[in-house]
């Protein structure tokens, strides 16, 4: 195992501004965005899709490739990411199998809590719609759906694993045995436009964070893609059985 560079910290005003910022002004975008493409014809995931683009990857991605740029004279990502080593491709197996298998169980038997949080403390905010349901044109879900395959599945869970668990995770030794725990609930409360998913997502994130302190942020990525990925397979699967 390669040794790691020495990295600079964040202060703790740092790290709260660095996590929930991008979070804010997608949530911003998104909500702006909702009664135009509602009006358009489109379910409400296809603006936060909008939002990826316009704001999540310019800022995620640009963000961190002018940290590479103030530090290598050019925009890379070397000295940036940590956890980058290699590990077998059995074991890259093995660690994404299960790490999929136990997010995706702690997501299913949280659902009754987001549902309960949902409806008891958050029904006033608009509901994150998939589209598949009746109301919605074959035409519009599949653009959607297009979208959240590229973006939602794709790009945005490489970004993100990369600025959280790559960039922000790491400088964060001022939390020290508690940073895990921490980088998981503002990894979920950067997520304004489902709040009531808070401790879901906090949970679901820590078998992620383990992995990824195993020293290889890919498995990570690989899992984030996968999990988003069962909502594209989900999509594909209704527009299909569409008349």
């Amino acid at each position: 195992m390669s040794q790691e560079p020495v990295i600079e910290q964040h202060s703790v005003a740092q790290s709260l501004l660095l996590h929930l910022l991008p979070g804010v002004l997608i949530g911003i975008c998104y909500f702006l965005l909702l009664k135009p493409f509602h009006a358009w014809g489109y379910p409400s995931i296809m603006p936060l899709m909008t939002a990826v683009v316009i704001i999540l990857v310019p800022f995620e991605l640009g963000f961190l490739l002018y940290q590479g740029y103030q530090k290598n004279g050019r925009l890379s990502l070397q000295g940036i990411i940590s956890y980058t080593d290699r590990i077998p491709v059995w074991q890259t197996f093995i660690w994404v199998l299960v790490l999929f298998v136990i997010v995706g169980v702690i997501f299913t038997l949280m659902k009754p809590v987001d549902a309960f949080l949902q409806t008891r403390l958050f029904a006033w905010m608009p509901v994150m719609e998939s589209g598949l349901t009746a109301g919605y044109t074959k035409s519009a879900l599949i653009v959607t759906y297009l979208m959240v395959g590229i973006f939602g599945a794709v790009i945005a869970p490489t970004v993100e694993e990369l600025y959280f668990r790559g960039y922000l995770l790491p400088r964060m030794e001022y939390a020290g045995k508690w940073a895990p725990l921490l980088h998981s609930s503002l990894f979920a409360l950067y997520h304004v436009f489902t709040p009531w998913m808070l401790l879901t997502r906090t949970l679901g994130m820590l078998p992620m964070i383990y992995a990824v302190q195993k020293r290889n942020i890919y498995l990570s990525i690989i899992v984030h893609f996968l999990v988003n990925m069962l909502d594209v397979v989900t999509g594909i699967g209704f527009i299909l059985a569409m008349a």
